[in-house]
């Protein structure tokens, strides 16, 4: 099966839409950052359920990783992607150099106030101003009818559903269920760092979140829940564990450390290092 199209150019991804939207059809957007892999896949699926048409984006963005971060390493496989987006059924790949999406003198920045500063607001500065830049440029590039996101990265999410109603950007933000192996461990690009023997380890983290939200529909305190997760992770050869917490599930809010209140949504997130990896994770409560 042949590989979709792909542009590199704002001017022939516009292009190419516009010919899209001339025939009356229907855009789903996927941006991701490459080295694809089932849960992203599965929201290109999402979008041909939606739309007509579904474009995928892969741009590794540099102003979303902190200095000591994996950007030079973040791994990147643009033929093995586009193979996969094939038989998943995008029809179209926007795959931009740094350079077209940041042109010299580019000096905007957009940030999003509140549901960006806890979690990995406070544990990687200035990422989420990256992720918001990037994607009100990319949601405006495209104009899509849909735009899709996995509900792994749920912080990210709720921050790109704050910033689409903001700035009246007329796209429904839809959040894709985490996809997850066989023993539960969530699927990431950054599962490729794991060694074999910290792979069988890794599923301790999800293992942790879902005996928490266990716990925590059973009455629980917050508080405990976090706390016998928190020793279960550690247990387990994690390490620093950046956070693990109960948020509310829309403004990401801090609950606890009493038994949850009834009828409130709540999410229990985590981010923990194994190794070279650093590994996120969150489940609804």
């Amino acid at each position: 099966m042949p590989s979709p199209p792909v542009v590199r150019s704002v001017a022939d991804l516009r292009a190419t839409l516009a010919g899209w939207r001339g025939e009356g059809l229907s855009i789903a957007f996927v941006p991701t950052m490459g080295a694809l892999h089932e849960g992203h896949l599965s929201l290109v699926r999402l979008g041909l359920s939606r739309c007509d048409r579904v474009v995928a984006s892969i741009f590794v963005n540099p102003t979303q990783f902190g200095p000591n971060e994996d950007l030079a390493a973040y791994p990147r496989d643009e033929a093995g992607d586009a193979g996969k987006l094939s038989v998943a059924g995008c029809h179209l790949l926007f795959a931009p150099s740094a350079a077209e999406m940041y042109p010299p003198g580019a000096a905007t920045v957009v940030t999003v106030s509140g549901v960006s500063e806890p979690l990995d607001g406070q544990a990687r500065p200035g990422h989420f101003a990256g992720v918001a830049t990037v994607v009100a440029k990319l949601l405006n590039q495209v104009r899509p009818d849909v735009a899709i996101f996995g509900e792994k990265d749920y912080q990210q999410l709720q921050v790109i559903r704050r910033l689409a109603i903001d700035l009246d950007l007329g796209v429904e933000i839809l959040g894709g269920p985490t996809a997850r192996a066989a023993d539960g461990l969530a699927l990431s690009s950054r599962n490729a760092y794991l060694t074999e023997d910290e792979r069988r380890r890794a599923p301790e983290l999800a293992a942790a979140l879902a005996e928490a939200v266990l716990a925590l529909r059973a009455g629980v305190p917050v508080a405990e829940a976090e706390a016998q997760a928190l020793g279960r992770v550690q247990a387990a050869g994690f390490g620093p564990v950046d956070y693990l917490e109960v948020r509310d599930a829309g403004d990401l809010s801090r609950m606890g450390p009493g038994p949850l209140p009834p009828g409130r949504a709540g999410r229990i997130l985590a981010a923990a290092r194994l190794g070279r990896a650093r590994l996120i994770d969150n489940m609804a409560v």
